[in-house]
């Protein structure tokens, strides 16, 4: 519950960084206030892992559920419908071990272009957290479970829409997710973080109702 009311209150904290989006007629000219997507998102971190680990990338599907204040202004509910499992490898070792994340996001985005143009890029600023489980990570604990933190923090998103026609149109888009989880020995905090840093890239097809 406590996430759910920090993802609200980030978002909307989102939207009041831009003034006209109160301003601006809420009356949306295609008379649509909804939409979902479903697709598929590759989670690739970046970054330079502590300890010499690299984490690799996955492929997860994802849904979406948006709600349009006016055509041009719109909040969007994200995240993995399933976990990206990711490889981890240590420099001059290989595979030492796997973890899985799914990701949940709460975003303003703002919507350029008229409702029925064929493309139409969007831009987005929000707040996720993302939990990590089924960690297997055998070169930091020396035999004891090593885990990490939920990530926490900015993610932002670009993107484009094509339409279709007026209900369906096919959408990708590239969001960035500020992730610095901290690694956990035996149950314990060390202190030490993982500069994650993922991008997650995207396809999908939506609907507007």
């Amino acid at each position: 519950m406590r996430s759910i009311k920090t993802l609200t209150l980030a978002t909307f904290a989102a939207l009041a960084l831009s003034p006209a989006a109160f301003a601006q007629d809420s009356d949306t000219a295609s008379g649509k206030r909804f939409a979902v997507v479903g697709g598929a998102a590759l989670l690739d971190p970046k970054g330079n892992p502590a300890d010499g680990l690299e984490v690799d990338g996955d492929p997860a599907p994802t849904l979406s559920a948006s709600y349009y204040i006016n055509d041009n202004f719109a909040v969007e509910l994200w995240g993995a419908a399933d976990k990206f499992n990711h490889r981890v490898r240590a420099d001059g070792v290989g595979k030492v071990g796997t973890v899985d994340q799914q990701p949940i996001a709460l975003s303003g985005q703002y919507h350029f272009g008229q409702a029925d143009n064929t493309f139409r890029p969007f831009l987005g600023l929000g707040y996720y957290e993302s939990n990590f489980s089924n960690e297997s990570i055998s070169a930091l604990g020396g035999g004891d479970h090593v885990g990490l933190e939920t990530a926490k923090g900015a993610i932002g998103t670009v993107g484009v829409d094509m339409n279709i026609n007026s209900t369906w149109f096919a959408r990708a888009d590239a969001r960035y997710l500020h992730s610095r989880p901290e690694v956990r020995v035996a149950g314990a905090g060390t202190g030490q973080e993982l500069k994650l840093d993922p991008w997650v890239v995207g396809f999908g097809i939506g609907a507007r109702f």
